[in-house]
């Protein structure tokens, strides 16, 4: 019996490797207004704060004012003790008086010098006195008009003495330099104050409350965004539900630096026609410096959003190239269920909300803000 034997080859194809299953969060484009701010912390305080200190040593002898004491420019707000100012001023005053007195001497004197001079000159001249008795009329004269310009002088010397006496007595009393409010008050009747090498501050006070200002510590990222006449809002914790406007009066180009941060102060002007507002308060500011009303926004979260290299790779997905800016971004968007880039051009940004001004976002379009394989089911044996 013969037969046939065959031989059949069988190829075997390897598997077509399985597309991962991905799960993706979006948002949508959406088109509505937005508006770019600033925000900074910043103190409130008057527009002019005056220092009110003590020229002179001394005892406090009475006090008229008081926190939040109205006062006038010009108001006595304070004295110190005046007695030894006044002994002071009564000693001058008699130094002076004797020195007046040995002017009118010294003038007699010269007078006198002069008569003997002019008369032993007239006698040299008809040869009736010797020679050395008319220098020794002269000399006398010259001494005496010497005498008389040294009581001058000695006059001025008692009179400035006396001038400064009454001036140190005059600033025992203490008034106020402007009409305004008292912010505080540093010293109690009886206490004694010391202006050996500064005057010390006994008062503090604002000008006007009524008109206030911010002063704000502004980035130096967000400075260039400021200009002046600019509005802004603010709140504080006194008043949190609240809003308070104001205006930029000027950004200051002193700059800051605290651990390498660099800020500039800006300086935002306040109307607080109810006194609300007092000094030293914190104020959160937030500064409009674009308003768009209908701009085609993508959410942040968009925008930051960059996808696993090692997932696009699985996903048979090709980067794109790498050519964004600060203004030009690649978004990832869905269409049909495949991850597509898309490049937008960004304008303004709210801090939740970035607008597009250009590219190939458009209102609708799902973006992608997050994805993440699905992990592959497991089958165990029962």
């Amino acid at each position: 019996m013969s037969g046939v034997v065959g031989l059949v080859l069988i190829e075997r194809r390897k598997p077509t490797p399985a597309v991962p299953e991905v799960q993706y969060e979006t948002v949508k484009a959406d088109r509505g207004p937005i508006v770019a701010r600033v925000t900074a912390s910043g103190t409130l305080s008057a527009l002019v704060t005056v220092q009110v200190g003590s020229q002179v040593s001394g005892r406090v002898q009475e006090i008229f004012v008081d926190y939040n004491s109205p006062v006038t420019a010009g108001e006595t707000i304070a004295k110190l003790d005046p007695l030894l100012f006044q002994a002071a001023v009564d000693q001058s005053t008699a130094n002076y008086l004797t020195a007046q007195s040995a002017l009118k001497s010294a003038q007699a004197q010269e007078a006198n010098a002069e008569r003997q001079y002019e008369r032993a000159k007239s006698l040299l001249e008809r040869s009736l006195i010797a020679q050395s008795d008319f220098d020794t009329a002269k000399a006398t004269y010259d001494a005496a008009v010497a005498q008389v310009g040294g009581a001058t002088s000695g006059v001025a010397l008692a009179l400035a003495s006396l001038n400064q006496a009454k001036v140190n007595l005059g600033y025992t009393t203490i008034v106020s330099p402007i009409d305004g409010t008292v912010v505080s008050r540093s010293v109690d009747v009886g206490q004694t104050v010391a202006s050996a090498f500064q005057a010390p501050v006994l008062f503090v006070i604002a000008r006007d409350l009524r008109k206030m200002q911010v002063d704000t510590s502004i980035s130096e990222a967000d400075v260039g965004k400021l200009r002046p006449g600019m509005t802004g809002t603010f709140t504080v914790d006194a008043y949190p539900d609240e809003p308070f406007s104001g205006t930029v009066r000027q950004v200051r180009n002193a700059a800051t630096t605290v651990q390498n941060v660099v800020t500039y102060d800006a300086v935002i002007d306040v109307d607080n026609p109810a006194l609300k507002l007092k000094p030293g308060m914190t104020a959160n500011v937030s500064l409009v410096y674009a308003r768009k009303e209908s701009a085609l926004r993508v959410p942040n979260a968009a925008v930051r959003f960059q996808p696993d290299a090692a997932l696009l790779h699985e996903l048979d997905i090709s980067p794109p190239p790498e050519n964004e800016t600060l203004a030009r971004k690649w978004l990832w968007t869905l269409h049909e269920g495949r991850l597509v880039p898309a490049l937008a051009e960004t304008g303004i940004s709210d801090g939740t909300l970035t607008e597009v001004v250009g590219g190939d976002i458009r209102d609708g379009d799902i973006l992608i803000t997050d994805m993440a394989e699905v992990p592959k089911k497991r089958f165990g044996l029962f």
